[in-house]
């Protein structure tokens, strides 16, 4: 009887020792995110007055405002083809989301936590108030204009249907660079580059232009249909006008001026054919290009025989180089900074009689060929946009 009360206790003795170490080895530690870009804007209420967050609602009276932000790239931050391939990779951490989606309302979970501090392990719940419908519209209005369940504008009107409260100093550069000036090394192999903030900060404009002043071109009209004319501003958010979909038109705002030499129009044979090309960073108060680190710009020179025959080509990058694997690093960065010029030369010594022709051509690309396959990207998502494309005829006597 003994024996069996001792075999019973050791047993009993066991199952609490498996039990207590299973409870110490699943014990969480939960860290709480500490970073702005951890961390989306907390649910909004919708403001009294309004029925939606949805930028459609908004353009059912701001209609030339909805119409501007439809042509933007703001407007596909979540159904871009390039973002979707990388949300899902394995290595695609959750705060990405949080630039192309910013409102809690959009987010299908709410993080609330790291466990041990691991951002591939962050602690879910699922959002009660999640609206799929507001989340396909990516950076929409109520992402800058609502706070705190108001709406934020510059006038602080009282004649909206919705309360609306002044608060320009958020409306300022400071809420764009909140995402468009994300730095982060994440991991190893995976680096958050955008410095467009930093880079305007250090550059020649800093306190005498801002975002706004460039991509929100200030314009006089009504707010609304029926209301008096006032200062407002464009809502393309102009920029780089590479658009998200062969469908839609987007907005460009270059930042280069070209400057083409002039080229003789007749040669002899055993002559030197030269052309120089300057561009210059005259208008963007950042580098050129800016943002994702991806973007580049080709400009391509190719001669060719009156058959079609190609007798010469050079190819000249303007753009950063990465490396990301095994670690993230950035290899190079010949991107021209504000107001700096830089000049291409293209020559070639003519060696046959006959009509010649020189083509430059300049295209700003979102990508390479070879990532766009990586990420399986379709013929329906551009590339690339072209900038510069002028030909030159010569005669060789």
């Amino acid at each position: 009887m003994q024996n069996k009360f001792i075999k019973f206790t050791v047993v009993v003795f066991a199952i609490v020792l498996v039990y207590l170490t299973f409870r110490h080895n699943n014990k969480k530690n939960i860290l709480p995110l500490t970073k702005s870009w951890e961390k989306a804007v907390p649910h909004q209420e919708i403001p009294e007055g309004l029925t939606s967050l949805s930028a459609k609602q908004c353009g059912t009276c701001h209609q030339k405002h909805y119409q501007e932000w439809q042509l933007s790239t703001h407007a596909h931050a979540w159904t871009d083809l390039q973002f979707q391939a990388e949300l899902k990779k394995e290595s695609s951490p959750f705060m990405c989301i949080n630039c192309h989606i910013p409102l809690q309302n959009q987010q299908e979970f709410i993080i609330t936590g790291l466990i041990d501090g691991d951002i591939y392990q962050p602690v879910k719940e699922k959002n009660i108030h999640f609206d799929r419908d507001l989340q396909q519209e990516g950076i929409n209005c109520a992402s800058c204009h609502v706070r705190n369940n108001v709406i934020i504008g510059p006038t602080g009107t009282k004649k909206a249907p919705h309360k609306t409260v002044k608060n320009t100093e958020f409306l300022s550069e400071k809420l764009c660079i909140s995402c468009h000036n994300a730095v982060a090394v994440i991991t190893p192999t995976l680096a958050c580059s955008f410095e467009t903030g930093d880079e305007w900060k250090e550059g020649p404009y800093f306190k005498e232009k801002n975002c706004v002043s460039c991509h929100m071109e200030p314009v006089q009209r009504p707010i609304v249909e029926g209301a008096e004319k006032r200062l407002s501003h464009l809502h393309y958010f102009a920029g780089s006008g590479i658009p998200k979909f062969d469908t839609v038109e987007t907005k460009m705002l270059n930042g280069l001026a070209f400057y083409p030499s002039t080229l003789k129009t007749s040669y002899a044979v055993q002559d030197e054919l030269i052309f120089k090309l300057k561009l210059k960073n005259e208008h963007a108060g950042h580098k050129v290009p800016t943002g994702d680190p991806e973007r580049f710009f080709n400009i391509t020179f190719e001669l060719k025989n009156k058959s079609g025959e190609t007798l010469s080509k050079k190819t000249e990058r303007i753009g950063e180089q990465w490396q990301w694997y095994p670690t993230a690093k950035k290899l190079d960065d010949n991107n021209l900074l504000p107001n700096e010029e830089r000049t291409f030369i293209f020559s070639h010594l003519v060696e046959e009689k006959g009509n010649l022709r020189l083509s430059v051509i300049i295209t700003k690309n979102r990508l390479n060929k070879e990532s766009a396959d990586y990420n399986q990207l379709k013929g329906n998502y551009p590339l690339f946009i072209t900038v510069f494309n002028e030909q030159y005829d010569v005669i060789v006597k």
